[in-house]
């Protein structure tokens, strides 16, 4: 809620799944451009309260949707529901393409199509007990999709959770930054991005530029600014490091391709084997789940030895990890100051915080 008021966003409060705000419709055009941690950016282009699937096609068939597009433009309806106690939410989905291919064959004479892998125009419902709330997306493609990956690992992280977890651990660019087993390097480029102030969005196309009421001139006048506000390109003290030399390659390759060459300090080390790069700093830190056969007996192994160098090698850093394993704190044998749950994709994880000082965290045999 903090990002959409520094972007002019007004009246922002948290939504079921989501966050509610007001403002111009240049505003999709910053939120898209600027934010860090949305997925999506939609437009409430209706509400109302029904009781049967006809009640939702006639909400649907009051909505222009002729002004908004063009039924050249393909189209895809997804709706999603909480408490709904209408029967087959497919059937909703089917109901709200039909109003909407009726009504523009009734006002301009042709249907759009349906496109299911990549539409031109994302509708989204939202059905709750009383009300079915109608949007049409701004975005396109999730945000998440920054356009600046070129490489991925075997489980990569979607770039707005690192941008969120760096947001939940009080990281600034001043303060020193480690990812001890930084993969393909979302949280690298993340950071570096934000310390640079370049804006996600800035390497790729919305979903807002295929519509009727998009105005170039001040899309061109936005994207400018946000170019203007770029810092110079610098070394930052933001480190990375992973056991693997291919891992590093990819995460300097994904760097580069971002455009953040020279930013960051890389190298190939044993998490367990590193020393702290600052006297203090934060450490963020996205393991295996151990959702993969080995895995787990692995990590059994990895957390003890990994709790034994953040005492020894990290007082006075803050260091966060996110797991899908509740057992963390007792395999690591440290204690969580703070549990935040969080979701990678749908696998609910937690970020367990540990404030590392010196002297003893380690929980005696009757705690564990």
């Amino acid at each position: 809620m903090e990002e959409l008021g520094g972007l002019g966003a007004k009246d922002v409060r948290a939504t079921s799944g989501g966050v509610h705000f007001g403002g111009d419709f240049r505003l999709s055009y910053r939120a898209n451009l600027h934010s860090r941690l949305a997925s999506r950016v939609m437009c409430q282009v209706a509400r109302h309260s029904y009781q049967s699937e006809e009640d939702i096609y006639r909400v649907a068939s009051s909505v222009p949707w002729e002004r908004w597009f063009d039924p050249a433009l393909t189209i895809r309806v997804k709706v999603d529901a909480i408490r709904c106690a209408l029967k087959s939410l497919d059937f909703v989905t089917l109901r709200i393409k039909d109003a909407v291919c009726d009504r523009f064959r009734s006002h301009a004479g042709k249907r759009p199509s349906v496109n299911t892998t990549a539409p031109d125009i994302r509708i989204h419902a939202f059905l709750d007990p009383h009300d079915v709330i109608l949007y049409l997306d701004t975005t396109g493609e999730p945000l998440f999709k920054r356009g600046l990956r070129r490489q991925t690992g075997s489980a990569p992280l979607r770039e707005n959770l690192a941008a969120g977890i760096l947001r939940l651990s009080g990281w600034s660019p001043e303060i020193p930054l480690l990812d001890p087993m930084c993969g393909s390097g979302t949280f690298l480029v993340e950071a570096a991005l934000t310390a640079l102030d370049i804006a996600p969005g800035a390497q790729r196309h919305f979903a807002f530029e295929k519509l009727k009421n998009f105005d170039a001139d001040s899309w061109k006048e936005i994207r400018d600014q946000s170019i203007k506000r770029r810092k110079p390109k610098i070394s930052l003290p933001i480190y990375g490091s992973d056991l693997h030399g291919r891992a590093i390659d990819t995460a300097r390759a994904n760097l580069a391709y971002s455009g953040l060459e020279g930013t960051v300090h890389l190298k190939q080390a044993n998490a367990l084997e590193i020393s702290a790069p600052a006297p203090r700093g934060i450490m963020v830190i996205n393991p295996p789940y151990g959702e993969r056969t080995g895995e787990s007996k692995m990590l059994e192994n990895f957390y003890p030895r990994l709790g034994d160098v953040l005492k020894r090698n990290f007082a006075g850093w803050n260091c966060y990890i996110l797991s899908s394993d509740m057992r963390l704190p007792k395999l690591i044998g440290l204690s969580a100051s703070r549990r935040t749950p969080l979701y990678n994709g749908a696998l609910e994880c937690r970020l367990f915080e540990y404030k590392i000082v010196a002297g003893s965290m380690r929980r005696k045999k009757s705690e564990r």
